[in-house]
C-alpha cells in the first residue's frame, strides 16, 4: 500500500517552479504576472494551475520528471491537446487558478473510468483535467509511484459527429516497452486507457474545487 500524502509547496513557491520551467512564457504571461496571481491567492492552499488553453498538455509533458527522465506523450496520442473538459466541468475564466483538495484516488484503483466518474461526482468532487494532473506532477513528482499512478478523466475528446472518443487520459510511469523504447523506462508517460477498462495501478485523480484568481489577471480570457 502506498504511503503517499499530498503536501504541496506554497503557492509562491509553485509560481517560481513554473517560472523556472518557462511555463509562464508558454502561457503568454510575465513572471511578475504569475507571481501576482499566486500572491492574490495567498490565503488558499492547493495546486496552482495555468489553464489548458494557455499551457496545453503537449507543452507540459516534456517538463515532467521521474527518475531524472523527462516526460513524453505516447505516439498514438497526437491529438492530446484536443482533450477538453467534460460537460458540466467548470474551469475558471482567468489564465491561472487554484485546485483545492487534490487526491490521487487510490481507493478507486481497478475501477473503470465509466464507473469512477459518477462516483467522484456523488462525493461532490471534480475529476482532474490532464493539464491539472500534469501540473501536480510538476510540483510534486512523488505523486507518481510505481503501481500508484492516476487517470485524469475530466478531459475527454469529443468526436466530430457527436459523442465521446473512448480514450481517457492518464499519467503514469513507462516500463520502457513497445513503442516507448527502453531509454524511456521510468519516465513519466502521458497516455490513455479505454473508458470501460480497469487497471489495478491507476487511481482517479480528483479535487474539491477550482478557485479563480481575484482581480485583473483572473478576469483575462
Amino acid at each position: 500500500m502506498s504511503t503517499f500524502t499530498t503536501d504541496l509547496p506554497a503557492l509562491s513557491d509553485q509560481a517560481e517552479r513554473l517560472i523556472g520551467l518557462g511555463v509562464h512564457e508558454t502561457a503568454g504571461l510575465t513572471a511578475d504576472e504569475l507571481r501576482a496571481a499566486a500572491a492574490a491567492l495567498g490565503g488558499e492552499d492547493g495546486l496552482l494551475v495555468v489553464r489548458e488553453d494557455r499551457a496545453p498538455a503537449s507543452a507540459l509533458a516534456p517538463l515532467l520528471r521521474h527518475a531524472d527522465k523527462p516526460g513524453f506523450v505516447v505516439e498514438d496520442m497526437t491529438d492530446v491537446d484536443r482533450f477538453t473538459p467534460v460537460e458540466g466541468l467548470a474551469v475558471p475564466e482567468g489564465p491561472v487558478y487554484v485546485l483545492r483538495g487534490v487526491d490521487r484516488g487510490d481507493d478507486m484503483s481497478n475501477w473503470s473510468p465509466d464507473e469512477a466518474l459518477p462516483a467522484i461526482s456523488e462525493k461532490g468532487r471534480t475529476p482532474l483535467l490532464l493539464v491539472e494532473g500534469s501540473h501536480w506532477v510538476l510540483q510534486q513528482p512523488a505523486a507518481l509511484e510505481r503501481n500508484w499512478c492516476f487517470m485524469t478523466i475530466g478531459s475527454r475528446l469529443r468526436k466530430e459527429k457527436g459523442g465521446l472518443d473512448a480514450r481517457t487520459p492518464a499519467v503514469w510511469i513507462s516500463n520502457g516497452t513497445g513503442r516507448d523504447g527502453r531509454e524511456r523506462r521510468d519516465a513519466p508517460k502521458v497516455g490513455w486507457c479505454w473508458a470501460g477498462n480497469r487497471h489495478t495501478w491507476l487511481g482517479f485523480a480528483s479535487a474539491a474545487a477550482r478557485i479563480p484568481v481575484p482581480g485583473t489577471l483572473g478576469g483575462e480570457g
